[in-house]
């Protein structure tokens, strides 16, 4: 997402601009605040929201609490602290929406196949390998306690919220601005984003649609899509990022959990707009599972808004829904 240029502060305020690195990538915040505002402070406040995510729930440290989950023997209950917890309750919400196509148990499938924090070539794993990381995932077998303070291990279960933490972090860093009496922000985690509020010239926060710019070059057919974020999110998901060949194919990095395989007709990319960042994160996630046309019907018909970018011999080819494109700014 790129976010349009603009500069018409009124008197004693203006855009601030805070920057940092989270789960592998980068994180932005644009904010409205006097020049004289402790930016410090809060760019130490926005880092500690994302590290204290990062602690709970990065499946690469070690000693995070959904790694220490992972390793935990069958039968043992693990005790959830309240950002885990309402993150994986809306994880297995959406699997069960999305009839598994989004799935937080899908770890040892994405390692199998070499993508992920333990992962290891990439390459076609055996039917073996394949079949017994089958046998491993099954978001059904995640059990909360009724408080939902608690989750049960039932025995090699691995979870990966990978696809949800990064909006939950957008969330929980406007969140943290919120209460630090920043009204007017744009928060940005790895290409999710959130707005709130309005700049200074009474403009709102608008964000250009850009999803998969080398293929968006030769489509002279697509227009530029910007949309307008005051209170809204917005995120995108696809195979350019990750994929690798093996015998003259391509193998996208997105995972069916429901076959074991990787998605063969993806999207180059979804973009979802929710009205909140973990939301839209899970299902980008979801549709591009589906594919551009099982997708699209999904969202058309569970009133998702959701653009779709799919391959096509003439190029790309793109599909909104109507919930998506009241969100474009004309």
């Amino acid at each position: 997402m790129n976010v349009p240029d603009s500069d018409n502060p009124a008197a004693g305020v203006a855009v601030q601009a805070l920057h940092g690195q989270t789960m592998g990538t980068s994180w932005s915040v644009q904010l409205v605040a006097s020049r004289g505002t402790d930016l410090r402070a809060l760019h130490d406040g926005v880092q500690g929201c994302l590290d204290r995510l990062v602690a709970q729930m990065s499946t690469w440290e070690a000693e995070s609490d959904i790694s220490r989950y992972n390793r935990s023997p069958a039968g043992e209950w693990w005790p959830l602290q309240d950002e885990f917890r309402h993150v994986l309750r809306a994880a297995l919400e959406i699997a069960s929406a999305s009839g598994g196509a989004y799935d937080p148990t899908i770890s040892p499938l994405v390692a199998a196949w070499g993508f992920g924090a333990h992962g290891g070539a990439r390459t076609v794993p055996s039917p073996e390998r394949l079949q017994a990381a089958r046998a491993r995932v099954g978001w059904q077998r995640v059990v909360m306690d009724p408080a939902g303070s608690r989750v049960r291990q039932p025995g090699g279960v691995e979870l990966d919220l990978s696809a949800i933490a990064k909006g939950h972090g957008v969330d929980a860093v406007a969140a943290f601005l919120r209460r630090r009496g920043i009204d007017n922000a744009l928060v940005e985690v790895g290409g999710e984003l959130f707005g709130h509020g309005r700049k200074p010239d009474g403009q709102p926060w608008r964000v250009l649609v850009e999803s998969s710019p080398e293929e968006e070059a030769d489509s002279d057919e697509l227009e530029p899509r910007v949309l307008v974020l005051d209170g809204i999110a917005v995120a995108t998901s696809g195979d350019r990022w990750h994929a690798f060949e093996h015998d003259g194919h391509r193998y996208s990095h997105t995972i069916d959990p429901r076959s074991g395989q990787p998605v063969t007709e993806a999207s180059a990319a979804v973009t979802v707009v929710a009205e909140d960042a973990m939301h839209a994160d899970a299902w980008a996630t979801a549709l591009t599972v589906m594919g551009a046309q099982a997708g699209h019907a999904f969202a058309l018909r569970h009133g998702l808004a959701a653009r779709f970018l799919a391959r096509a011999p003439q190029g790309l080819r793109e599909t909104m829904t109507p919930a998506f494109e009241r969100h474009l700014h004309a």
